[in-house]
């Protein structure tokens, strides 16, 4: 038997705070399970192991410079060629006292040769090489295990795999990395208005944008969106049939629209049909404040997913990606932490604050100002009704003010020196 769900108008104080939502959110997600893949495809992954250098670097003694492979207790003199070792080819040869060989940077030192000096200290002599300075042995040698010893923590478990750490587990000699598996991503706009952007628009229908900018940010993270993604009629058997196919393939459901008031926003009840529990509607923030969230679990297999299901205004959607999807993406990618940093910024100019609930905007910034701090919002203001514009580098939050303004004219604050938390990154998972 279906069970009935009632949204009924909330006071601020049954609405539940953006920490505990995010809180609720990030105990209900899990870290997905690891995948092994050839290094060169392990771009900007996440380590889902520690790895460990399995043997050091470099492997031989080498030389650091072009020049000659000297005995060190030899000296300055004139000195026959015993032959030379180019980098990949070791010398098949026992180098003795009083002789020296041609080297190339990176070339593995001769067996009886202990430094090495460089060529423009040398002069050539006929078949001989003048070595016109003297030398400590291990000089401009670069010793075996020197770089890497054996057992170095190379990447740590957790860490971005970006062009730096790929370099380091290729000179330790990995071959393969652990990484954790992209999450399986559907996307769900909902609504009887939307048309997939590019068809003809009928009377009363629009593009659906959401879809497009949603499923981009769930890309830029490094997730994998499913191609069975689409744009739901507003009729409980048509979103019951969406819901379910995705529920069995995805680890994260991500929807826009039907969770407001409206008789046509039927998802909660939907969700609670296939077997989803909702743990938290209607959050203190704006914008966002229908923001829902649930989790379903398989009876017979036990696999998880978890559905984020976002207002239907573009910028309220956005916001509230950011603030919970962001978070929940990257725990299931196993970021260490999975929430990003905070930071404190100055505002560009002057904001009135929401009587009651908190507010959300966003921020780019230029340059830096004192310890670290953003020298300004430049464009700071309320998102605008319906498109988000550019994703931005952070997002402020705005308090409330308390206790609500008594007087006609509304508190203004922010005069370029208050300072105020906000949450900073590129909300990309990968570049921050």
């Amino acid at each position: 038997m279906s069970r009935t769900h009632v949204f009924a108008a909330r006071p601020a104080s049954d609405m539940m705070s953006v920490r505990e939502v995010l809180d609720i959110v990030l105990s209900k997600v899990r870290c997905l399970d690891a995948e092994v893949v050839p290094l060169q495809e392990a771009g900007f992954r996440i380590a889902a192991e520690d790895v460990l250098a399995p043997a050091g670097f470099p492997p031989f003694p080498a030389s650091i410079m072009d020049g000659y492979a000297v005995v060190a207790a030899d000296g300055p003199g004139e000195y026959p060629v015993a032959g030379q070792v180019m980098a990949g080819h070791p010398a098949d040869y026992v180098q003795q006292p009083g002789q020296v060989s041609y080297i190339t940077t990176g070339a593995p030192m001769p067996e009886g040769a202990d430094a090495v000096v460089r060529i423009e200290d040398t002069e050539p002599c006929g078949d001989r090489v003048r070595i016109k300075v003297a030398v400590t042995p291990g000089h401009d040698v670069r010793e075996a295990g020197s770089d890497m010893a054996p057992g170095t923590l190379v990447v740590r478990a957790g860490s971005v795999l970006g062009p730096a750490e790929l370099g380091l587990a290729a000179t330790a000699g990995t071959g393969t990395v652990a990484v954790t598996r992209r999450p399986r991503v559907s996307v769900l706009s909902t609504g009887d208005e939307l048309q997939p952007p590019g068809e003809p628009l009928g009377p009363g229908q629009i593009p659906d944008s959401n879809h497009v900018m949603l499923s981009a940010m769930v890309q830029r993270m490094g997730c994998d969106v499913r191609p069975r993604t689409a744009i739901a009629e507003d009729t409980e058997l048509r979103l019951r049939q969406e819901v379910r196919a995705s529920l069995e393939h995805s680890d994260l459901i991500i929807t826009s629209g039907g969770i407001s008031m409206g008789e046509a926003d039927l998802l909660p009840k939907v969700l609670m049909d296939c077997g989803a529990e909702i743990h938290c509607e209607r959050v203190l923030m704006k914008p966002g404040k229908p923001f829902t969230f649930s989790s379903w679990q398989a009876a017979s297999s036990g696999r998880r997913c978890v559905v984020c299901s976002l207002p239907g205004n573009p910028a309220s959607a956005m916001v509230t990606f950011l603030l919970f999807c962001v978070p929940a993406l990257r725990h299931m990618l196993g970021h260490q932490p999975p929430t990003l940093p905070r930071i404190q910024v100055m505002l560009g100019s002057e904001l009135v604050p929401d009587a009651t609930r908190p507010e959300f905007h966003r921020f780019p910034w230029a340059g830096a100002h004192g310890a670290g701090i953003p020298s300004g919002c430049l464009g700071l203001g309320r998102w605008p009704a319906r498109w988000p514009g550019r994703l931005p580098r952070g997002i402020h939050r705005f308090p409330a003010e308390q206790p609500p303004a008594q007087h006609a004219g509304r508190r203004r604050v922010g005069d370029g020196c208050a300072r105020f938390p906000a949450v900073a990154g590129r909300f990309d998972g990968v570049r921050h």
